[in-house]
């Protein structure tokens, strides 16, 4: 069985994106309800106003099933930046470059919409991500105490300019 990377909208991505969200996050970090349900209302909001003009969203699907995502959330592209969303890669999926070829494709898609500043919120201990996000020219540009994932981190806001 192949394992792709698809564009767009997939029926159930709303639900297993968060899924994957809901299931790491509180395996590795204890986080709860708030977070998951935050994960599902604003990967809701995101895709009921989806222009693909300027937002993007991808998949890593294996027979049939969603088993990372990536978005780039482009509403606020003009001022603020491109807002870089809901990366993940299932465990078991993980080490295969999957995160590697999400990001270059939101990047080469923030490239084509002329997106000049692209950001995106973390935390600090996500060392992978990290470096994938640094690999594609991501650099850090602010680090706070904060509990916008609904348990105090220290969080992380990764900046790239193209």
């Amino acid at each position: 069985m192949t394992t792709s990377i698809q564009e767009g909208y997939l029926p159930g991505i709303i639900g297993r994106v968060t899924e994957l969200h809901a299931y790491y996050y509180s395996r590795h970090w204890g986080f709860g309800q708030f977070f998951e349900a935050k994960v599902a209302c604003e990967l809701s909001a995101f895709l009921n106003r989806f222009d693909e003009r300027r937002d993007g969203i991808w998949c890593v699907t294996h027979a049939g099933r969603i088993e990372g995502s990536i978005a780039i959330d482009g509403i606020h592209a003009g001022n603020e930046g491109a807002h870089l969303r809901w990366f993940i890669v299932s465990e078991n999926f993980m080490g295969k470059n999957l995160g590697n070829r999400l990001i270059q494709k939101a990047v080469d898609f923030c490239r084509s919409a002329e997106h000049r500043n692209v950001f995106l919120w973390t935390f600090e201990g996500l060392n992978t991500a990290r470096h994938l996000y640094e690999k594609h020219g991501f650099c850090l540009d602010v680090q706070k105490k904060g509990d916008q994932w609904g348990k105090q981190v220290i969080e992380q806001k990764f900046v790239l300019r193209i």
